[in-house]
């Protein structure tokens, strides 16, 4: 049984996470700005499994949020053994010369800002005990830039070297440090993109089979069950129907 913070649970990727590492009854501390969902998912865990889960409610763009947060974790909880860092999101898909400040800010202070102030308060708990695992969930934008995906591209091109950062920063510690990349997968993540319209989000996954949220939630799975002296550095998964962040076949 692991002690197993979660970031971003409430939805999408999070949340399939949680429901699937609630099954191996891990304690669960999942974190999200929605009270209401992810206490919500917190009674539905406690329900179905034998899981302990902790519902943390703030954002992790506020650094003093992130710390308070951080601190008001149980001993029960503690120490922290896995850290997944899968807030993240994407806003809109415009061209550097009309994106809008507030969507730029928005992308940047969650999903590079806010991975780093999460990290910042956890890894010192595995530095001290020389063991741990950090899973940071990157893109296949961590490697490329589409059109009108500038600035999210950037962001995950952030990820991706933060990650390796980390790897190098917390090797002499024996913590483990993971990234999974996904490609196309059909969440709430286009829904969030294009600010609710439907219409939109659909439309990009029409004509194909994307991945889903349970997918990377297996992946994750993997990941920690590898023994200890196995890193499994980043994972890189597409539908099968793509190829990159602009080839799919339809």
């Amino acid at each position: 049984m692991k002690n197993i913070l979660i970031t971003g649970a409430s939805s999408g990727f999070g949340e399939a996470i949680a429901r699937n590492l609630s099954r191996q009854n891990h304690r669960l501390i999942l974190t999200a700005r929605s009270g209401e969902k992810i206490h919500q998912l917190c009674e539905e865990i406690k329900q179905k499994t034998q899981s302990e889960v902790l519902p943390l409610v703030f954002d992790v763009r506020d650094p003093e949020a992130c710390e308070k947060a951080i601190a008001s974790i149980p001993d029960t909880f503690r120490p922290i053994d896995v850290l997944i860092n899968n807030a993240g999101l994407a806003v809109e898909l415009d061209p550097i010369h009309t994106g809008a400040l507030e969507d730029w800010e928005r992308m940047i202070d969650t999903n590079i800002k806010g991975l780093l102030y999460i990290t910042r308060l956890v890894a010192p708990m595995m530095v001290e005990r020389k063991r741990g695992h950090i899973i940071n969930l990157g893109s296949t934008a961590s490697h490329e830039v589409y059109a009108g995906g500038g600035v999210y591209c950037a962001t995950k091109h952030a990820v991706l070297a933060l990650t390796k950062a980390m790897r190098t920063d917390f090797l002499p510690y024996g913590i483990k440090v993971t990234m999974i990349s996904p490609g196309a997968a059909e969440t709430n993540f286009s829904l969030v993109r294009f600010h609710g319209n439907k219409e939109k989000a659909d439309k990009v996954y029409a004509g194909y089979d994307p991945l889903v949220a349970e997918d990377i939630a297996q992946i994750v799975e993997f990941v920690l069950s590898r023994p200890p002296h196995v890193c499994l550095n980043e994972v890189v998964v597409t539908p099968t129907a793509q190829f990159n962040g602009v080839i799919i076949r339809k």
